[in-house]
């Protein structure tokens, strides 16, 4: 058996007093959001405590698929775990383990509402397949109530809307010796270029130009199995004197194509949609990567498949609208450097 969809794992604490969170967005998260299967490094970022009390107790349930785990301890928690068995066998060093760690929880701690701090369990992601997304419920203590991360989108449901979304981790596809993925090496439909890190974007897309704006290196990346949502990324220059704005986006694939930004703030990663767009100055160039600015395509009723395209529709504030045609590279690219690379 491999693992398909999002997985929580079993174990939760008794049910006390939820607190509000007047700041959704200040969640719990994973450090990293991907990971090939193999070992990977759980890190756990708990940006608050309870709305003013401080959090004394942090627990972790861990996700089939997540095996061999070893908590890391903290100065000042007390370290416990919680063992239990796997739903299937995994091959681990030469044996077979049908049982491990499952839930790990530091106590006796002091995490100030206005502190941030990171919790962290090494572990092995074994027979789970690239697409799969593993959830990491985590739950917050204080003296008076909890804050449960734990609540998990269903499918066709965005995980933003969520009130108390638990930490996910994306399974994607592993690499081979060579840096190819392992599910193949294709060639782009658009320009017949093969994918390979060393090929560069501007000779597989050709700027366009639209008023005093020039758009170039655009892109997007092939979506995985069971994967609602998906990005956009390009860089706008500005020859003109005057600035300019990018104020709506819009594709045939999906009715909610939006603008959005990840940041961190407070050492916490978040994402909002830009309402009012992204200024680009004038004599200035303004990237859309990942990371930061992007576009965001929601509720896709089908995936973005490596080697074909997406059009999208950008309307500028004086420019006008100009309409593009994204190659899709594989799930695991990402530009740098005016080329694609894979993502590690």
């Amino acid at each position: 058996m491999r693992i398909h969809a999002s997985v929580l794992a079993g174990t939760m604490l008794a049910t006390l007093s939820v607190f509000p969170i007047s700041n959704a967005s200040a969640h719990a998260s994973l450090e990293r959001a991907e990971a090939q299967p193999g070992s990977f490094k759980a890190v756990m970022r708990i940006p608050h405590g309870c709305d003013g009390q401080a959090t004394h107790t942090v627990t972790i349930d861990l996700p089939e698929g997540f095996i061999d785990a070893k908590p890391m301890p903290k100065a000042g928690w007390t370290l416990s775990t919680e063992t239990g068995d796997y739903a299937e066998a995994h091959h681990l060093h030469g044996r077979e383990v049908t049982s491990g760690v499952r839930s790990v929880t530091w106590s006796g701690g002091d995490l100030q509402d206005g502190h941030y701090d990171e919790f962290v369990v090494a572990g092995r992601i074994s027979n789970v397949e690239a697409g799969a997304v593993l959830s990491f419920p985590t739950t917050q203590l204080c003296a008076d109530g909890e804050v449960s991360w734990v609540d998990v989108a269903e499918e066709g449901i965005d995980p933003h809307s969520l009130d108390y979304p638990a930490p996910t981790l994306t399974v994607i596809a592993a690499e081979t010796e060579a840096g190819e993925h392992a599910h193949g090496h294709a060639a782009h439909a658009h320009g017949g270029h093969a994918h390979g890190a060393d090929a560069a974007m501007d000779a597989e897309v050709q700027p366009v130009t639209v008023g005093d704006l020039t758009i170039s290196g655009y892109w997007t990346r092939a979506t995985l199995p069971n994967q609602r949502v998906g990005g956009g990324y390009l860089t706008v220059e500005n020859t003109g004197d005057d600035e300019d704005r990018l104020v709506a986006v819009s594709s045939p694939v999906t009715e909610r194509a939006e603008i959005h930004e990840m940041a961190v703030e407070n050492d916490v990663m978040t994402m909002r949609r830009l309402d009012d767009g992204i200024a680009i100055p004038a004599g200035e160039s303004i990237a859309l990567e990942p990371g930061g600015f992007h576009l965001m395509f929601q509720d896709l009723s089908e995936g973005f498949v490596e080697g074909e395209t997406v059009s999208v529709t950008l309307e500028f504030e004086n420019a006008g609208e100009v309409t593009l045609d994204l190659p899709v590279l594989a799930a695991g690219s990402r530009q740098a450097g005016g080329a694609h690379e894979h993502q590690h």
